[in-house]
């Protein structure tokens, strides 16, 4: 790997610990109360940061779509009154920023568009996410790449040749190449978690991983291939209203998986082969070699 670049001072490299952000997104529901309970939950399971996703919906929704209705907990509304009741206003973002800094996470969001990176600006966040369905809005990409923040950047919907050109849009050096299926859940054999290998091969950034399975050992399978990064999107309850819910964490199983890729992280060792201490009585009892400790001890191929 040859970029390294950090996140509110935590680098994201092959020599520190991966990066776990818990992906509230919109499962908040539009609720502030809501989406306090979910940074408490990441924090309980010692994330990194927590992710919220930030839409301006006249430039995001197809015009065709702006007066369709459709069924939703508040009663039947036209699709773009339905993605104002999600989107939280600068008031609650304020609130969200102050309650972070009191929790000591760290927060930031997707950008969808122009000006909801320029309304996430306003709240110094440390990093961009461009999700999957804008890797192809090159003038996102253009100006995401102006404000000089480390840009994360997941692939899913995307083919090898698309994402090697937001690679070229973005540049290299201040980017996370997130390996993606966005189907939400996705089945395991979608996965397809040997292109996280094969991204840091052809990129030279940091890669990660954007998980929407339902499992846990696919992730931590993701970090044992190399991903520095990781995010999965979290719920209280995947019988909460939404369509992320399915795809989504609760509590105790977030828990589970911060505390496996911690054990996995430490299982991967340095690749270098040596001899541990702890196998020293096991090598003079079964090889029958009194020095095996002053022989082996220092010893490493």
């Amino acid at each position: 790997m040859t970029a390294q670049l950090s996140i509110s001072g935590k680098p994201i490299a092959d020599d520190a610990p991966v990066f776990i952000t818990a992906e509230i997104g919109i499962n908040h529901n539009g609720n502030l109360d809501l989406a306090k309970e979910l940074i408490d939950v990441a924090v309980a399971a010692r994330c990194d940061a927590v992710k919220f996703q930030k839409r301006t919906p006249e430039k995001c929704v197809p015009r065709s779509q702006w007066n369709v209705r459709r069924e939703t907990p508040w009663g039947t509304l036209t699709y773009m009154e339905y993605r104002y009741r999600l989107e939280f206003d600068a008031a609650a973002y304020r609130e969200i920023d102050r309650y972070c800094k009191q929790r000591e996470i760290i927060w930031f969001a997707s950008c969808w568009d122009e000006q909801a990176a320029d309304f996430l600006t306003e709240f110094s966040v440390p990093c961009f996410k461009v999700p999957s369905a804008c890797l192809t809005n090159d003038s996102l990409l253009r100006y995401v790449r102006l404000l000089g923040r480390p840009v994360i950047l997941s692939t899913g919907m995307s083919t090898l040749a698309e994402v090697r050109h937001a690679v070229s849009v973005l540049g290299a050096d201040k980017l996370i190449l997130l390996q993606c299926t966005a189907a939400y859940p996705t089945e395991p054999e979608e996965l397809n978690l040997r292109v996280i290998p094969s991204y840091r091969k052809l990129f030279g950034c940091p890669v990660g991983y954007s998980g929407h399975e339902t499992t846990l050992s696919t992730t931590v399978a993701a970090v044992a291939l190399g991903a520095r990064y990781v995010e999965r999107h979290i719920t209280k309850s995947r019988d909460l209203w939404g369509s992320d819910q399915a795809a989504s964490l609760e509590p105790e199983d977030l828990g589970r998986l911060v505390r496996d890729i911690r054990i996995v992280e430490q299982a991967l060792g340095d690749g270098n082969k040596r001899v541990y201490d702890s196998e020293l009585d096991a090598m003079r009892r079964l090889r029958g070699n009194s020095t095996a400790d002053t022989r082996w001890k220092k010893r490493s191929v």
